[in-house]
């Protein structure tokens, strides 16, 4: 039962503090500077819609309007078996706007898998509808690009939250920048922010239909050539934070079942060396599968070993009864994590592993509950 205990702790410690740390010594004993540099390539802003009608004007004079020449900025709008969101849209009336409409609805890789033929600038930068963009957000991008071992470029998403769950979670985004700078610094981060980032369009295939995490796997599939994939921590996608757990837990859940299906769909990102950033993936992405049941098997060893009175477990226990309890109170009472900083930490942890326990039961239940059908979809508005 002490090397279940001490097997747990080990995962759990090294997911949390000790791959950051090794990110952080390789960053310092081999750093691998992005190298960025001024400079305009042609970009083609693809943004996917569904149901977007109250929101897309808004972002499309928002990404129209950001500071880069307009003749070297296009803007294509897919839209995904939608029906306002479309009118709404071309309302705008930009001749730099392109509005595509594929019906019906199959979902946002496989309209982005639709678009690709009609992008032909030297980028592509990806974003979605909610999320507000910086003004020079673009030229920050492009300038990654000017190394030539660059094949796609994250930008930063900043979460304003005013209520203690959401200050919780840009906790808990504030420590994966934090982790996205050290992998940059070190050679690549293992996804990108799907609010805000570009990629070569001479690098880009189009992913599979159905791929929920579509800012994992473009990144994943241009990294697997041998390209780097690199945070811009300056290039800024603002949104608002959740302002509860159960929104909050519902988009991770799904998130986190995306990365079970591209384990499911790409096996050998499990598989150490058979892709450039298999180690990366486990620190980063897949021990966090596991983090969940060893923190189940710490709590029962712990329980069981502290029988025997042996001063050390019983601590132990205590401390973890106590982070559990402070967790629970985080969460029924938001106002203690706002004004707290152990309480919101310890509810975002509670939160971010109870999400991937019930992301695997999910993916479990039914593997294609993700999926989208496969119909043939109509492209018009060229």
């Amino acid at each position: 039962m002490a090397l279940a205990f001490w097997a747990a702790a080990c995962v759990v410690a090294f997911t949390y503090a000790g791959y950051p740390l090794l990110m952080g010594l390789r960053a310092w004993l081999a750093a691998r500077p992005v190298g960025a540099a001024p400079q305009l390539p042609t970009i083609d802003v693809l943004l996917v819609a569904h149901d977007a009608a109250g929101q897309v004007v808004a972002k499309l004079r928002n990404l129209l309007t950001l500071d880069y020449p307009p003749d070297r900025l296009r803007v294509t709008l897919a839209c995904d078996g939608c029906d306002a969101t479309e009118a709404a849209a071309r309302a705008v009336g930009s001749p730099r706007l392109r509005v595509l409409a594929f019906r019906p609805r199959r979902g946002k890789s496989a309209c982005i898998a639709d678009a690709l033929p009609y992008l032909g600038a030297e980028l592509v930068l990806f974003t979605d509808v909610r999320q507000r963009i910086d003004p020079g957000a673009a030229r920050l991008l492009a300038a990654a690009f000017a190394n030539p071992a660059v094949g796609v470029a994250s930008g930063e998403l900043v979460l304003e939250a005013d209520n203690g769950y959401g200050r919780g979670i840009d906790a808990y985004w504030r420590y994966e920048k934090f982790l996205r700078r050290l992998e940059t610094a070190s050679g690549s981060i293992v996804g990108a922010t799907g609010a805000l980032y570009a990629t070569r369009r001479a690098l880009l295939s189009p992913p599979p239909a159905g791929i929920i995490l579509d800012d994992m796997w473009i990144p994943l599939a241009i990294a697997a050539r041998g390209h780097r994939v690199v945070f811009v921590p300056d290039a800024l996608a603002h949104d608002r934070g959740a302002c509860d757990s159960a929104s909050e837990e519902a988009r991770k859940r799904r998130t986190l079942a995306g990365n079970y299906q591209l384990l499911h769909r790409w096996p050998a990102l499990a598989v150490p060396g058979a892709h450039p950033l298999a180690l990366r993936l486990w620190g980063h992405k897949w021990l966090r599968l596991f983090a969940p049941w060893c923190l189940l098997a710490l709590l029962a060893s712990n329980a069981w070993l502290a029988r025997d009175g042996a001063p050390f477990y019983l601590t132990a226990l205590g401390l973890q009864g106590a982070a559990y309890l402070l967790a629970l109170c985080a969460r029924a009472r938001p106002a203690l994590a706002a004004r707290w900083l152990p309480a919101r930490l310890c509810g975002a942890f509670l939160s971010l592993n109870l999400s991937a326990l019930l992301a695997l039961v999910d993916y479990l239940r039914n593997p294609r509950a993700h999926l989208w059908r496969t119909t043939r979809l109509e492209a018009a508005g060229r």
